[in-house]
């Protein structure tokens, strides 16, 4: 009982916990569940349209996390200087994560604009009509030059965000995620189908929503920021200069480059995982679309428990509280898993209901709902992951979660996908379970290292 009990908090421990999960949980579910409605509203216009527009998401989705690998780097060091209560250190942060999204942005732009058909035609190699491969690749690249006017936008938002939920404010971020997918929600409905006089756009009306729902989230962000000056104090005097300390700069692409390098390798090992599914047809593509689209409203639980865990590991590594962090620690991961498992369960006894939500083919339908079943049986599994990952990194062990992370999912993960999915003729939904299942070593490797306490160090002392 008494092993037992280092695993249990008390009633103060999970108020702290959840008054820093819940905005983030509020803020992703109402994001992602928009999503959802998004992702039906293109389903109800064709399978094509749905599928050129998720191929494009998932390339979209490779630097989305490029950006939060970029910012992320200088994060670690944010979350301790609040910690230390060091607010010149979260401004030269802020700094660098403002030359860091600029970067990215400017060359995934440019990549995209000079690549965009390329990248969207290798996944379309499966089964499918002539017809229907030329009508998937046109939607999806209509929907990819609109996407790329909203990436400054998104930049900009990380940002602020990212530096906010590292200082534990995280309401502010919450509002205007809210306030984005309304917007995003109500100019879909006008914009895909033609309401209230306006032109019916389909995609592109779908891509004109998202854009400009990022500009308003933007907006709302900065100027909430800047105007309660006494509530964000660490950002006063953000633009007197743009200038990073160059041993600050060192010290950040030190820790953060194996985290830029982590994210962006592990997006693209993700999309090379669909890349090997979708190569038993444009099914495959529209039936994981679908479960992506449910999973990530369901994912919100241990993603922002994740963040809670950087957040609060964060800050007490950062004042010195070497102690009570890995007992803090303990509990979060428990804490993490317990939850997730309850979510799981719900999930798996609704995944029949969710593919009736679209029109596509029985196939299709039959697809999403196995692959919706398979993710809820290993969501404990990746939600144990995902606060392991995140105890690493709080600690500046990048490296080590370079190696947990990105190099894990190309030398495992992506090698048995493509295997299996070319070299046999095994079911794509037992490829898929199988892929799963190979983050059982990581599982392993990631207990090793928590336990071992590698991550308990002061990196801003």
């Amino acid at each position: 009982m008494k092993k037992l009990s280092k695993f249990i908090g008390n009633k103060e421990f999970y108020k702290m916990v959840l008054v820093i999960a819940v905005p983030i949980m509020i803020q992703n579910g109402i994001t992602n569940f928009v999503s959802l409605l998004d992702n039906i509203m293109i389903g109800q216009v064709g399978t094509e349209q749905m599928s050129g527009v998720a191929i494009v998401n998932q390339l979209i989705f490779v630097y989305n996390l490029c950006i939060f690998g970029g910012v992320s780097g200088a994060g670690i060091f944010t979350a301790q200087y609040f910690g230390q209560g060091n607010h010149e250190g979260v401004r030269q942060t802020m700094r660098f994560k403002l030359w860091m999204v600029a970067v990215i942005t400017a060359l995934t732009s440019t990549l995209f604009l000079c690549f965009g058909p390329t990248l969207i035609g290798a996944y379309l190699k499966g089964d499918g009509s002539a017809e229907s491969i030329t009508a998937t690749l046109f939607h999806g690249e209509e929907y990819l030059k609109i996407m790329l006017i909203g990436l400054p936008a998104f930049a900009v938002v990380q940002i602020y965000s990212s530096t906010l939920r590292e200082c534990g404010k995280t309401m502010l971020p919450m509002k205007a995620g809210i306030a984005a997918v309304f917007v995003n929600l109500l100019f879909n409905y006008i914009l895909i189908y033609g309401k209230f006089g306006a032109p019916a756009l389909g995609v592109k009306g779908a891509a004109v929503a998202t854009a400009l729902s990022r500009y308003v989230e933007m907006l709302i962000t900065v100027i909430g920021v800047h105007r309660k000056n006494a509530q964000y104090s660490f950002v006063s005097g953000l633009y007197r200069t743009l200038k990073v300390p160059k041993e600050l700069a060192v010290k950040i692409i030190k820790k953060g480059s194996p985290l830029l390098f982590n994210e962006t390798l592990w997006a693209a090992g993700m999309a090379m995982l669909t890349q090997c599914y979708s190569v038993r047809g444009l099914n495959v593509v529209a039936g994981l679309n679908v479960s992506n689209t449910i999973n990530n409203v369901f994912n919100i639980v241990f993603i922002a428990l994740g963040d809670s865990v950087a957040i609060i590991i964060g800050q007490l590594l950062g004042a010195g509280k070497m102690k009570e962090a890995r007992d803090t620690d303990n509990k979060l991961i428990a804490f993490s898993v317990v939850c997730c498992s309850a979510v799981a369960l719900v999930m798996f006894c609704m995944a029949p209901l969710f593919p009736q939500l679209y029109k596509i083919n029985d196939e299709a339908r039959l697809l999403a709902r196995y692959f919706i079943m398979a993710t809820a049986v290993f969501m404990p599994q990746n939600a144990f992951l995902h606060a392991t990952y995140f105890t690493l990194r709080s600690g500046g062990k990048t490296i080590v979660t370079f190696l947990f992370d990105s190099v894990f999912i190309w030398c495992v993960s992506v090698l048995i996908a493509f295997i299996l999915s070319r070299y046999t003729a095994l079911p794509v939904i037992a490829v898929y379970v199988l892929v799963q299942s190979g983050d059982l070593i990581k599982c392993v490797i990631g207990f090793i290292l928590v336990k071992k306490g590698v991550w308990l160090q002061n990196i801003v002392s």
